[in-house]
């Protein structure tokens, strides 16, 4: 009865939530001109600790919350305009009033990590954003897969009863996807979105095309697991990073966390296997090496 309860409480709150998202949006529309711009993304990776991130970030009294965390406006959105996206952040006289009060105008983001693994959406961001602040997460790729598979069929999009054959058919599934979207900037691609487990452990070639789009100053990486162990001294370099004070908050909680069975070792060395040259190229970029490729 307990669990039964939980979950028609989480759908009513889930409900409700998404009511006041579209009427803050609707209401949006009229007045986008009137609203500030973004000046902050979480571009990835999904499963990797960017809703906590995000969390903690508009935890801090300069930084805003927009209408929802996930806008997928420069993937999957981008046809409909600058003034849908808009629609989405606070407006000006909020940031004015918000400067009177505390001294300075709040920042407003977009947390939305498909955009590191989308092939049209890092650009578009760099062209209307180019000194825009990007932030990234990262997480050993092994867990994010298997995590990400979870996710999936928590949400009902992954028919897959079986981890690793949803592994197995992902080169088939994933087969020309990239190369249609990269053709066609208005196709959109389910499958890329929502079955690309092993490709989106692939975070070397994403950072490096995000590197080549914006100053290496102007992005920030994190490591999943610095961020669960010294959230305080984590955050404290991102609002420094953002050219904020520390907000001086001491507890976090975790968010969007699910439950699963652990990996069989398996299955888990042979991800491995797949990650190991990509992790010790991303290790060579990034001059760290997060021991992923260390066999368990």
């Amino acid at each position: 009865m307990a669990r039964v309860a939980r979950k028609n409480y989480s759908l009513a709150r889930a409900i409700m939530r998404k009511g006041l998202e579209t009427a803050s949006v609707a209401a949006g529309h009229s007045s986008s001109s009137l609203r500030i711009a973004p000046s902050w993304f979480i571009v990835g990776g999904q499963r990797c600790g960017s809703s906590s991130l995000y969390e903690y970030m508009v935890a801090h009294p300069l930084i805003t919350r927009s209408a929802v965390k996930e806008i997928h406006y420069y993937d999957n959105n981008f046809q409909r305009g600058d003034s849908w996206y808009r629609a989405y952040f606070p407006t000006r006289l909020y940031a004015r009033l918000t400067a009177m009060r505390l001294g300075r105008e709040p920042l407003a983001g977009d947390a939305t990590p498909y955009y590191m693994a989308h092939p049209h959406a890092l650009g578009r961001i760099a062209k209307e954003y180019p000194v825009a602040k990007i932030l990234v997460v990262l997480r050993n790729p092994v867990d994010r897969a298997y995590s990400h598979y979870f996710h999936e069929r928590g949400i009902g999009h992954e028919p897959l009863a079986s981890f690793e054959e949803a592994i197995d058919r992902e080169p088939e599934r994933l087969k020309g996807e990239a190369e249609r979207m990269a053709a066609d900037p208005g196709y959109y691609s389910f499958a890329h979105q929502n079955f690309s487990y092993v490709t989106r452990g692939f975070y070397v070639q994403q950072l490096e095309h995000l590197f080549s789009l914006f100053p290496r100053q102007n992005i920030k990486i994190l490591s999943s697991g610095e961020l669960s162990k010294d959230t305080a001294g984590a955050m404290a370099g991102v609002f420094g990073f953002l050219g904020l004070p520390s907000n001086g908050q001491e507890k976090f909680r975790r968010e969007n966390a699910r439950s699963y069975p652990p990996l069989e070792a398996p299955m888990r060395r042979r991800l491995q296997g797949i990650f190991a040259p990509h992790n010790k190229r991303l290790f060579t970029l990034l001059g760290v090496d997060y021991g992923w490729n260390k066999v368990v």
